[in-house]
């Protein structure tokens, strides 16, 4: 599917067969294509902040979206509290991931966020 294609949503239907609504369309839209477009950014923040026995390229496909687009909120998103992102990616994990990512998730944004608030308290 291509980019133009998933920011159509033309795939995604609610419980009750309905469309998304335009204010979760244009959520969506924002999240999808500002993390596309930083994409080398955010790889190289989940890639710094992996331990040492994890290895980027056999992350499950699911937990790498969700923290691609998580890391994508922390950097650019700074109207949304990183407490809500993190939790958010949390809720995510836990229904559609993998058993137990959503520890690892937790783990890995935190450490984001405690280095994005060492940074932005060094810079005032």
């Amino acid at each position: 599917m291509e980019e133009d294609q998933i920011l159509t949503f033309s795939w995604v239907e609610n419980d009750n067969g309905e469309s998304a609504d335009i204010e979760s369309r244009t959520f969506a839209r924002l999240l999808i294509s500002g993390t596309i477009e930083h994409i080398s950014e955010i790889d190289g923040q989940i890639k710094d902040h992996l331990s040492d026995n994890w290895d980027f390229n056999r992350l499950n496909k699911v937990t790498l979206a969700i923290l691609r687009m998580s890391v994508y909120s922390l950097l650019y998103q700074k109207d949304l509290p990183a407490t809500i992102v993190i939790d958010e990616a949390i809720d995510i994990a836990k229904e559609y991931g993998p058993d137990e990512s959503f520890k690892f998730i937790n783990a890995l944004l935190d450490t984001v966020k405690n280095e994005l608030g060492k940074a932005g308290a060094g810079s005032v």
